[in-house]
């Protein structure tokens, strides 16, 4: 019987053995070959098919979040241009992020109230309980404040909001806040802190006119200095949390911009800001609510039990270093993107210059609630706190007249005051939070 070798190859060059059976074989092989090639067609096809789904999908999914987007429209544009509306004599139009945010609340009021233009801008997101930053969004509200809901990183929506107002001014204060929440999720403050402040630089470099810049630094920077007071001209070099080193990176991203685009720019280092309103998660607050619903405080001491110490600064005096840092920012010199000569840059401490243990800040909290804390002291983690902060004011006090006038006693007195009334406290019962 001849082999399958024999059947498909000649014995003989040149010469091939054709039989019935060779012939079969032959209709076979060709037809199987022809079936695995309409299968590889067919393959390619549903590939195609696939793809060209997938992108077209892609395509509407896109333009449903551009239609669905939550600004845009005939509507919302009257409502950022009445907002940005001037009412007094030299004024300025400021677009305001990070609105709904403790300070940005306060100072977007500040500047309502003096005939200001204020469109604001926030993105409600989750750091802390966003039912706190939509209380203060309907309070700017009732004030003519419009709050658009949008991420700084949005280039799109930044474009166009230039592209309706023409801002003389930019208050930068959104940002990811918190030293310890760093180590839990550090890309937030990457997103929101360098990011952010890129993609916000980059649209005020490209406006037309420029605006002037001021935005929020912190006291932070100064992290493992141990002179003191903290003067803006000391080391920053030494940062204690990544919090820290994004807000350090800010101030050498905001100085290439300011050199290389001329946009004028003011940063500012806060020092541990308080009062009604304020963040659920800054130590004054939480201390409250854990008092006044029975439960222990936890007070970090440093090295060889000494106590921690703060620059608590009211958030009134906070508010007034940034108007004087806007009234006096000086002109941005860039246009269509850019420099056409020197633009201002500056940095300021804006604190209160007069710090207090934590241990203090407890003694008043208890008085003004009337209620003892359980106290639980321990060793301060390495969780990037550092164990004091002490601001030297003069450069601001030179600059624009920048002088704090309440004290730590007084300020935490009206912190518990609106803070009994916003959560519905009565005196004898829990609070509602």
């Amino acid at each position: 019987m001849p082999s399958l070798e024999d059947e498909l190859f000649p014995s003989t060059p040149g010469k091939f053995k054709i039989d019935r059976a060779h012939h079969t074989m032959n209709r076979q092989f060709h037809r199987c070959f022809a079936s695995t090639s309409t299968m590889f067609l067919w393959a390619l096809f549903l590939i195609a098919l696939t793809a060209s789904y997938l992108s077209f999908q892609s395509f509407v999914d896109s333009g449903s979040r551009y239609f669905s987007a939550s600004w845009g429209g005939i509507q919302w544009e009257k409502q950022v241009r009445n907002s940005a509306q001037i009412h007094r004599s030299g004024g300025m139009s400021v677009l305001l992020t990070g609105a709904a945010g403790f300070v940005g609340t306060h100072v977007s009021l500040a500047l309502k109230k003096r005939g200001d233009g204020v469109v604001g801008l926030d993105n409600f997101n989750s750091y802390y309980d966003p039912s706190l930053k939509k209380a203060r969004k309907s309070m700017l509200n009732d004030h003519g404040i419009f709050v658009v809901e949008g991420d700084v990183n949005d280039s799109r929506l930044l474009e166009k909001l230039f592209d309706v107002v023409a801002f003389t001014h930019v208050m930068h204060l959104a940002a990811q806040a918190g030293v310890r929440y760093a180590m839990e999720n550090p890309g937030s403050y990457v997103h929101s802190n360098i990011a952010g402040l890129v993609t916000l630089l980059e649209a005020c470099k490209s406006a037309n006119p420029q605006p002037s810049i001021v935005w929020a630094s912190s006291s932070s920077v100064y992290g493992l200095n141990d002179k003191v007071p903290f003067s803006e001209s000391d080391r920053t070099d030494r940062p204690a949390s990544l919090y820290a080193a994004t807000k350090k990176a800010g101030e050498e991203i905001t100085h290439t911009y300011n050199h290389i685009y001329g946009l004028s720019i003011t940063g500012l280092r806060f020092f541990t800001v308080y009062g009604p309103w304020g963040r659920p998660d800054m130590a004054y607050f939480s201390f409250t609510r854990n008092i006044l619903q029975g439960k222990p405080i936890t007070v970090y001491r440093g090295k060889n039990r000494v106590d921690l110490a703060r620059d608590f600064t009211y958030i009134d005096d906070i508010v007034k270093g940034c108007l004087g840092s806007l009234d006096t920012s000086g002109k941005s010199t860039g246009s269509g993107g850019k420099k056409k000569g020197p633009a201002p840059y500056r940095i300021f401490n804006l604190g209160n210059t007069s710090p207090v243990t934590v241990p203090t800040l407890v003694d008043i909290l208890e008085r003004h609630l009337k209620v003892k804390a359980k106290r639980n002291i321990v060793d301060m983690p390495g969780n990037g706190d550092v164990p004091f902060t002490h601001a030297n004011i003069s450069l601001a006090r030179r600059e624009f007249g920048y002088k704090p006038t309440t004290d730590l006693q007084t300020g935490l007195k009206k912190f518990v005051r609106w803070y009994l009334s916003y959560y519905g406290y009565n005196r004898g019962s829990k609070p509602v939070n």
